[in-house]
């Protein structure tokens, strides 16, 4: 399954618009529909609240609540749609998928959401630099970029 154009065009606008911060956000559907829903990053809340606990802001990190997620994957299903990918930008760096990235998505080493795709945007000087996918690799036990789905990636 591939991201279509759209969404694709969505997630990057988001990024654009939150910069110098990172976006995130969740994209539902199916191989019929799909829609990007953008989220509120509730890192800089968090930081704020309690800095010890976390200490980057939105900047640097990223938490979309709890309540947020559980709303969109309700819809989802509400729609007979599922979770397509999440989403997230990296603001003046490449689109890597970093150690928190993959702490902030495994549960005990283990994904909650193993079958979808984890997109990751480069936001540097304010314009879209690059974007990557990465799958969960059961065998491997580590997210790893994907080069032939989500967002028509190539080499």
């Amino acid at each position: 399954m591939y991201l279509n154009n759209k969404v694709i065009e969505e997630i990057s606008l988001h990024a654009l618009k939150t910069y110098p911060e990172e976006c995130c956000g969740i994209v539902t559907g199916n191989d019929d529909r799909q829609t990007a829903h953008p989220c509120l990053n509730i890192q800089n809340s968090l930081h704020a609240e309690d800095p010890g606990r976390y200490p980057r802001d939105a900047r640097t990190a990223y938490t979309i609540d709890r309540k947020e997620i559980a709303d969109i994957v309700s819809l989802a299903k509400q729609k007979g749609e599922g979770i397509i990918a999440f989403y997230h930008s990296h603001p003046e760096h490449d689109p890597y998928f970093s150690q928190d990235d993959k702490d902030a998505q495994t549960v005990f080493g283990e994904p909650e959401w193993p079958d979808t795709f984890q997109v990751v945007v480069s936001v540097k000087a304010g314009k879209i630099h690059d974007m990557k996918c990465y799958k969960w690799d059961r065998e491997k036990k580590d997210f790893i970029q994907n080069k032939t789905s989500a967002t028509n990636e190539h080499e």
